[in-house]
């Protein structure tokens, strides 16, 4: 194990002294019948923002899948590989989630290399090819007069949830489920330098604190 991140398992040793103990008892459980998490979120890959750490979340409680920006595609019943698409027919088809969370955050990396129109990183272009999605057809994202780039980078992470949340939509099962009132989508916008959550008000559309009563 000499090339083994020791950071890692330095983790995984105080993990089972501390943080083990105490769950124990639930992590049995969860190994004899299975998962059933009522809250599935869709974050980012960034090591910033972990919906586990946010949510202070114990084993079983959220079933989490991160991706560059935290975009959902349109739904595409093609013969590609689809990792979000699967993710989401599990969630909603076999766990019957109740709650879909999409979880944008400020500094989003893959949202900067999308307005600054980066440079791809190899010849794969694979960040550039996934952020395409971010805009409709013929659509463009451009900053508005008086408006700074930190004011157009934070617009553009939160319209990233909206994408987000209206390309979920396309999908028949995770419609049908929102229609039927069994399930109910959601946005938050995570501020890193100061751990603020902003939940998005469906009626308002805009985010507000989640500190506020």
């Amino acid at each position: 194990m000499a090339s083994f991140p020791q950071q890692l398992l330095d983790g995984y040793r105080s993990f089972t002294t501390q943080r083990l103990p105490a769950e124990q008892s639930r992590y049995r459980e969860l190994s004899v019948r299975g998962q059933s998490p009522e809250v599935m979120v869709i974050g980012c890959c960034d090591s910033r923002v972990s919906p586990e750490v946010i949510f202070d979340a114990g084993p079983g409680e959220l079933f989490v899948m991160r991706n560059i920006a935290n975009l959902v595609p349109i739904y595409q019943p093609d013969a590609n590989a689809h990792g979000v698409s699967a993710a989401l027919e599990f969630a909603v088809n076999v766990l019957h989630v109740k709650h879909i969370v999409v979880l944008g955050h400020a500094q989003c990396g893959g949202i900067r290399a999308f307005i600054d129109k980066a440079a791809p990183l190899s010849p794969g272009d694979f960040i550039g090819k996934w952020m395409a999605m971010f805009a409709r057809p013929g659509e463009k994202v451009e900053q508005r007069d008086q408006e700074t780039m930190q004011e157009f980078t934070v617009r553009i992470e939160k319209a990233a949830v909206f994408r987000s949340l209206e390309n979920l939509m396309t999908f028949p099962f995770v419609k049908s489920a929102v229609e039927r009132g069994e399930m109910i989508l959601h946005g938050a916008y995570f501020g890193v330098a100061k751990g603020t959550l902003f939940v998005l008000d469906p009626a308002t559309k805009e985010f507000k604190s989640a500190r506020e009563p």
